[in-house]
């Protein structure tokens, strides 16, 4: 017992002495590196593993898996929302509730990087940018020309000056630093870079000009605005504003015009005050050439400049040298600058309506061909209908023509908000692939059809399936073909079955005419065929859909016709009634019930059959004369489906009545 005590000890004591060794030894950096990796590496085999079953799940269940269609929580009924939660401010002996946009800005932080492309508040604060440099561009020239810069109103001037300073000062330091921009294709966030990027930037270089301190000369020389030139020199910041502005505005040409407009002004501007200039070097009044002196000073100098500019004519004759060499250059300048203007407003307006002269060439063109070849006046007048309604509601006559110039995504892109939100509800297409439905969607084209236009005629080729966008139209059928027999709406699909070649056929099952104005949707069935190649399941699953929907229309479709089988058998059901057996009810003539025994059903007797078509003809002429006007056509023709099918089966019954 000894022994073994003892060689337990000396075991446990083995045991002990390398765990107190661990516990001192320190950790190597080898042993810290590796443990690092394999803790990496654990947790990129965790997330490929979750990864693997998110994409196995989306593999078996595409429509529960898809995250673009997952249903939004809805809120659960009979749960009130908790209220926000209200804040109060303490101010010496009274309390105040705080408003929630002081909240907000409390929260609000100055972003670490900004899109110069779709950033609203940076736009804002370009504007602001360029108030500050007008307020340089318009007022240098008319503060060291004209005696508004006065003792008495010098600071107003100098706080005005040195806020516009201030403002550029900002944007250097806190916006044209955060600015993002794109280095081999990567947008670049990085504040660090950010700043580089704007430091060796040739802006940065105009911008420090900009700021150059002349104003310490005014110690030397006095106030004199022209010290303030180089604050002109962050122009660059005026142009980035106009090209951001253009970019949001929905009808950027009227800014254009504007803008436009403003040059001419500005340049009447300078030009007036040159004139003053010239008049106060001469001596105003001391020609009569110069200003009098007389009114308003700025206001009789525009006038003069004006005159001059668009050489209107009806100037005083300059008298000295320096008149005539002056009167030189204006009118030089004048023509120069004005032929410049009027050809950018050329331009500008040229660019606004390129649109409507490209639909005016097409309609002119049209109208041209149409009367070489003597085309009747209706239709050339259905033809300028189509031209006018296609342009005023979709602003050009093919789409096609637009989209063909973007990169496939911004294609599919645009088609999902112009058109997924109707092809989403058509039921033919619920439970297809969704990147399917993408592809369909850049295939659809939109056209137009005016009031009474046939979409499709029965019995013709279907090479095209439909979806309604905007308007109505009308599935025609009846025995004179002309009888609506369903409307059809915005979201239907019609034309499917041709489509999708079920039923034996791709022939057309009933007429289509647009009731009203009506802009669909159109895939061929050739952009169907290429689509469907690469999604099977989704094929399978359509022409299931388009099968199912192929026999309701045999059923309740073409026996509405007047061709139909079951129109002929009213004719022949009620001459067989009226001619042979309603006599052989109200009288005793022998029936002949062995024929009738042999022929229908055993037990089977004349007067049954007479009973139950007496019933049967009450039934059918109280739905055809009272429940027809009140019910839409195809309600009314379920009903007289309803009355043979339940015929049939009493006839089966007839041998246990």
């Amino acid at each position: 017992s000894r022994r073994s005590m003892s060689s337990q000890l000396s075991i446990f004591s083995r045991e002990l002495r390398p765990r107190r060794l661990t516990k001192k030894r320190p950790p190597s950096v080898t042993s810290q590196s590796s443990a690092i990796v394999t803790e990496r590496l654990q947790e990129l085999v965790r997330l490929f593993k979750d990864r693997t079953e998110k994409v196995k799940e989306k593999l078996i269940d595409p429509e529960s898996s898809s995250e673009d269609e997952s249903p939004s929580p809805k809120p659960q009924e009979g749960k009130i929302a908790p209220k926000e939660e209200e804040h109060y401010c303490q101010m010496m002996c009274c309390k105040f509730k705080t408003m929630p946009w002081m909240r907000r800005l409390k929260k609000w932080s100055f972003p670490d990087s900004i899109d110069p492309f779709t950033n609203l508040i940076y736009v804002l604060w370009l504007f602001l940018v360029t108030l500050a440099w007008n307020w340089n561009v318009w007022l240098i020239p008319v503060r060291c020309t004209y005696p508004y810069q006065t003792p008495d109103n010098i600071y107003i001037w100098l706080v005005v000056d040195y806020l516009c300073d201030f403002i550029y000062i900002i944007d250097m330091f806190l916006f044209q630093t955060r600015l993002q921009f794109v280095r081999s294709g990567d947008i670049i966030t990085d504040k660090k870079e950010m700043r580089d990027n704007y430091l060796k930037s040739f802006k940065f270089k105009m911008d420090m000009l900009s700021l150059i301190p002349l104003d310490f000369l005014y110690f030397k020389v006095g106030v004199n605005s022209l010290l303030r030139l180089p604050r002109l020199l962050k122009y660059m910041s005026f142009f980035e504003f106009n090209d951001r502005l253009e970019a949001i505005l929905s009808k950027a040409y009227i800014y254009r015009v504007i803008r436009t407009t403003t040059y001419l002004l500005y340049s009447l501007h300078c030009n007036s005050c040159l004139y003053y200039w010239a008049s106060d070097y001469e001596g105003i009044g001391s020609t009569r050439w110069t200003y009098t002196g007389l009114g308003n000073s700025y206001i009789r100098c525009y006038y003069f400049a004006v005159k001059t500019l668009i050489t209107i004519g009806g100037l005083p004759h300059p008298v000295t040298l320096f008149e005539i060499t002056f009167q030189l250059l204006n009118y030089f300048s004048g023509v120069f600058a004005f032929s410049i203007m009027i050809g950018q407003m050329r331009d500008v307006v040229g660019a606004a309506t390129a649109g409507k002269t490209y639909y005016r060439a097409y309609m002119d063109g049209t109208i041209k061909y149409m009367n070489n070849y003597k085309i009747s006046k209706d239709v050339q007048n259905r033809i300028k209908t189509w031209y006018e309604y296609t342009w005023k509601s979709q602003g050009m006559l093919d789409e096609q023509e637009l989209l063909v110039q973007l990169p496939d995504k911004m294609r599919l892109d645009i088609a999902v908000d112009v058109s997924y939100s109707i092809v989403s509800k058509v039921p033919l297409f619920q439970g297809c692939d969704l990147q399917m439905i993408y592809d369909m969607l850049k295939k659809l084209r939109s056209v137009v059809y005016l009031p009474g236009d046939y979409v499709c005629k029965k019995g013709e080729i279907g090479r095209a399936m439909y979806i309604i966008k905007d308007g109505e139209v009308q599935v025609l059928g009846g025995p004179d073909g002309k009888t609506v027999l369903v409307t059809l709406r915005a979201g239907s699909v019609f034309g499917e079955i041709s489509l999708l070649s079920v039923g034996g056929g791709n022939r057309r099952t009933a007429d289509v005419v647009a009731h009203g104005f009506a802009n669909l949707f159109i895939l061929d069935k050739k952009d169907l065929n290429d689509i469907l190649i690469h999604y099977p399941e989704s094929q399978k699953l359509l022409r299931k859909k388009a099968k199912s929907v192929y026999n309701i229309v045999l059923c309740f479709g073409g026996i509405i016709s007047t061709k139909s089988v079951i129109f002929k058998s009213d004719l022949i059901f009620v001459s067989v009634f009226t001619v042979f057996l309603l006599p052989s009810i109200f009288t005793n003539l022998p029936a002949p019930d062995a024929v009738i025994h042999k022929v229908l059903a055993p037990g089977c007797t004349l007067k049954n059959i007479g009973s139950l078509m007496a019933l049967y003809m009450f039934f059918y002429w109280v739905v055809w004369l009272l429940i027809e006007p009140l019910l839409d056509q195809k309600i009314f023709h379920f009903g007289r489906v309803f009355a043979h099918v339940t015929g049939s089966i009493c006839f089966e019954k007839l041998p246990k009545m």
